[in-house]
């Protein structure tokens, strides 16, 4: 056969070998102007997006997927579902996703024998893959191939794997046929808007970064806002309290998890009190393989030290006095905040 003559065929095969290699769910999504462009419109102009100027920049992008492909004629979806289990007890609280290996890397080289077979059964195929760091939306790519919904948390939920999963996209030059979306299912319950720490989900379901722990832990540099630092808790890297919350997550059918993403990973293991004495030379090597490397060396430090003056356990002290010295002003000014805490 060749590539474009039985696009049906061709979209059989894939999604069979998208299984085989792993993906729990998959689908197609057309290219084009996306129905969720307005959606991310107006979280730009709210400036829920905080400091994440690259969300504005790649606009065009993620508005149209035809401009990261010539030929673009399809989007494959995947979804590999990650088992939620608990972190270490005394740990520092780090987001279920990060606890194991990199899923970047697994998913990019999932995608990669994907199109290997495909060009194999079919002839030339041009693709792109896209893992989490490429200007696409994801999640609302997702929803078009049928793989869920968009919840009011912002995540994509699946009726059976609920929203613990990582997404992967391939955008290739074939028209393959594009599945239905699903209907929301989302239920008017507000229990992933009621059990957010600092009031993050509003009730049109766009999440304001500004107020997100993930975003403050993970994605901003600077200082945390004094005001969220008590609802941080003992979280050093992300959050999972609205997922925790969300009754599609507590019926979910979670495997045992997939054994290339098992973990737990180092920094998913480590109280935060040990990661205040951490070197640049200690993260660099605790983080590394794991997707815990988006939040920089000096991020740590200065979650921990918010997690410390949370947990006022004067163990800590000598670490924090140190970090109230250090160069960077987020460090240090969160390690002063830290020590103003401790009895």
């Amino acid at each position: 056969m060749t590539r474009m003559d039985c696009p049906e065929e061709i979209k059989r095969r894939a999604l069979e070998l998208a299984r085989g290699l792993g993906f729990a769910c998959a689908g197609v999504a057309p290219v084009g102007a996306s129905r969720h462009v307005g959606r991310f419109d107006r979280f730009i102009e709210r400036g829920f997006c905080a400091d994440m100027d690259y969300l504005r920049r790649t606009r065009p992008t993620r508005a149209d997927t035809r401009r990261m492909l010539e030929g673009a004629a399809a989007v494959l979806c995947l979804a590999v579902p990650y088992a939620p289990g608990p972190g270490e007890e005394g740990a520092g609280h780090v987001a279920r996703y990060a606890r194991g290996r990199d899923y970047h890397r697994l998913l990019r080289k999932r995608c990669g024998k994907l199109i290997d077979a495909l060009r194999a059964e079919t002839g030339d195929m041009a693709a792109r893959i896209c893992v989490d760091t490429a200007p696409v939306s994801d999640r609302e790519l997702a929803a078009e191939a049928g793989l869920g919904w968009i919840g009011r948390n912002g995540c994509l939920v699946h009726p059976e794997w609920g929203s613990y999963l990582l997404l992967a996209e391939i955008i290739v030059d074939v028209p393959l046929p594009p599945d239905a979306p699903l209907e929301s299912r989302c239920l008017a319950c507000g229990r992933c808007a009621e059990a957010c720490p600092t009031g993050a989900i509003g009730d049109d379901g766009l999440v304001d970064a500004r107020r997100c722990i993930s975003y403050l832990t993970i994605e901003n540099r600077g200082r945390i806002p004094e005001e969220f630092r008590r609802a941080m808790g003992g979280r050093v890297f992300g959050c999972d309290a609205c997922q925790e919350a969300c009754p599609y997550n507590a019926t979910a059918k979670v495997p045992p998890g997939d054994p290339a993403l098992r973990g737990p990973s180092e920094p998913a293991r480590t109280p935060a009190a040990a990661m205040l004495s951490w070197t640049e030379a200690d993260w660099d090597h605790l983080t590394r393989a794991t997707a815990c490397r988006r939040a920089k060396y000096e991020m740590f430090l200065r979650n921990a030290a918010i997690a410390a003056g949370n947990a006022a356990d004067p163990s800590g002290r000598a670490d924090l006095d140190r970090l109230a010295r250090h160069e960077s002003p987020a460090v240090a000014e969160a390690a002063r905040w830290a020590l103003a805490q401790l009895p």
